[in-house]
C-alpha cells in the first residue's frame, strides 16, 4: 500500500437488534457507531452479524462499517468489511470495499487494522492507495 495512517476510535452507541439463541450457539445482529480521531476524523455505522459458542464466547462475525468524514485532509466516505472467522487464533480481516469511496475519498482501496488494549482503547491503523 501507498499511505498509511492511524488513531483511535470510540464506540459511542451499541445497540443489539436481534438475537437467535439454540443449543450450541447464538446468533445476534447489532448496530454500532463510532468516532474516529487521528487520520481518521469523522464517524461510521456498522451493522454487524456475530456467533457465540455454546458457552456463550464470541466465536466469529462479519461487519459492513461506513465511514463518513476526513482522511488526511479529504472529505468523502468509504465503506469497511470485517471478516473474523472464528475465535480460535483465526485473523481478522478488515478491508475497504473497492468502488464505495465517494466525494474526496473515490478511488480509495486498503486495508484496516484494529487493535484492543487491556482498558478496552480501540486504535486503528489504515494502509490505502487513494488516487
Amino acid at each position: 500500500m501507498g499511505r498509511k495512517t492511524d488513531g483511535s476510535f470510540e464506540l459511542t452507541s451499541f445497540e443489539p437488534e436481534e438475537t437467535d439463541e439454540r443449543p450450541g450457539a447464538t446468533l445476534g445482529r447489532v448496530r454500532i457507531t463510532k468516532t474516529f480521531t487521528g487520520g481518521l476524523t469523522g464517524s461510521s455505522v456498522v451493522r454487524m452479524l456475530s456467533v457465540l459458542d455454546g458457552a456463550g464466547g464470541p466465536a466469529a462475525y462479519v461487519a459492513v462499517e461506513h465511514f463518513t468524514g476526513e482522511l488526511d485532509g479529504r472529505t468523502g466516505s468509504f465503506v469497511l468489511q470485517h471478516a473474523a472467522p472464528g475465535s480460535h487464533g483465526e485473523r481478522l480481516a478488515i478491508r475497504v470495499v473497492a468502488g464505495t469511496g465517494a466525494g474526496g475519498l473515490a478511488g480509495i482501496t486498503g486495508t484496516f487494522e484494529l487493535s484492543t488494549d487491556d482498558g478496552g482503547a480501540h486504535t486503528y491503523v489504515l494502509e490505502y492507495e487513494l488516487d
